[in-house]
């Protein structure tokens, strides 16, 4: 039985010369309990030790729902500043555009004063990949993509990209760009499988976007089934992990993986053992047969 292509051990960011680990690590918890610079320290290297090249932050991280906005940059920059070093061996991802309590704001004066905040926190003096968290439907996106190339264009950051964004905005912003988008981050998991067949990933290939997956657990239903459909993807995954040696979590980036569109998961954990644990998905093997199980199993109905 034939198996489906592994992914590479790296691969490059969309369109641009930067080379990405085939897995991301998210840090949207990890300002959370009170962690110290040195604990954050050690997830880090968890990461970059465990071969995952692609850190994701965002300036809103951190945020509480009263307080809190840019803690999970600015504990990431309190990292970096104790260990420069870091800095060479990470691609580093942030977002923004995101002005709490919830308004959306993408427009010139916000947003490129949110990169400036966004690099100050994290001390650095560029962001390898800056994605528009949220899109903000009151501002043109000529005026987002002249904001973004402006800040290109002095290096604060070195390529774009969109998280949760439809297609035709994906569409309008790249119409009015210069750079190509190089990124697009939506929830993907094997409970959420739209995108499979609503066109979100086919757009991708066509534009060549990587698809970074965010919640790629399913946040975290996958760990605690309670619907039947939850049980049903995890007993799928489930078989096919056992007979792999790896966990279920492991199956689950790994089943992400295994499509053409090059998805990268965003590992959500902030333990130092669950991070490393996903590289394991790198070993894992996918038969067209096994892949469309778990597929079925969350669409619920069999294959027309």
């Amino acid at each position: 039985m034939t198996t489906l292509p592994p992914p590479p051990a790296s691969r490059r960011l969309g369109s641009s010369d930067i080379a990405i680990s085939p897995l991301a690590w998210g840090m949207w918890r990890l300002a959370e309990n009170g962690r110290t610079a040195s604990e954050a320290a050690a997830l880090v290297h968890a990461a970059l030790d465990a071969g995952i090249t692609l850190l994701d932050t965002a300036d809103i991280y951190g945020f509480n729902g009263g307080g809190g906005f840019g803690d999970a940059e600015a504990l990431l920059g309190e990292v970096l500043a104790a260990e420069p070093g870091l800095r060479s061996r990470m691609v580093l991802a942030s977002k923004g555009g995101i002005m709490p309590p919830l308004p959306y704001d993408q427009s010139a004066e916000y947003l490129s004063g949110a990169i400036d905040a966004s690099l100050r926190r994290m001390k650095v003096d560029t962001i390898d990949l800056y994605q528009i968290h949220r899109p903000d439907i009151l501002t043109h996106p000529q005026e987002v993509a002249r904001t973004l190339e402006d800040a290109l264009a002095v290096g604060k950051i070195r390529s774009l990209g969109v998280s949760n964004f439809t297609q035709a905005q994906i569409d309008a912003l790249a119409h009015f760009l210069d750079t190509p988008l190089v990124a697009t981050q939506p929830e993907i998991s094997p409970l959420r499988i739209d995108c499979f067949e609503n066109g979100e990933l086919d757009q991708a290939m066509r534009l060549g976007l990587t698809p970074l997956a965010w919640s790629p657990l399913g946040g975290g239903r996958l760990l605690s089934p309670e619907t039947e459909r939850d049980k049903a993807v995890a007993s799928e995954l489930d078989r096919i992990a056992g007979e792999q040696g790896v966990s279920r979590s492991v199956a689950a980036y790994g089943w992400l993986m295994a499509h053409p569109a090059g998805i990268v998961p965003i590992i959500g954990s902030q333990s130092a053992e669950r991070i490393a644990e996903g590289a394991q998905a790198l070993g894992m093997t996918w038969t067209r047969q096994d892949w469309y199980a778990v597929l079925v199993a969350a669409r619920g109905v069999r294959l027309p």
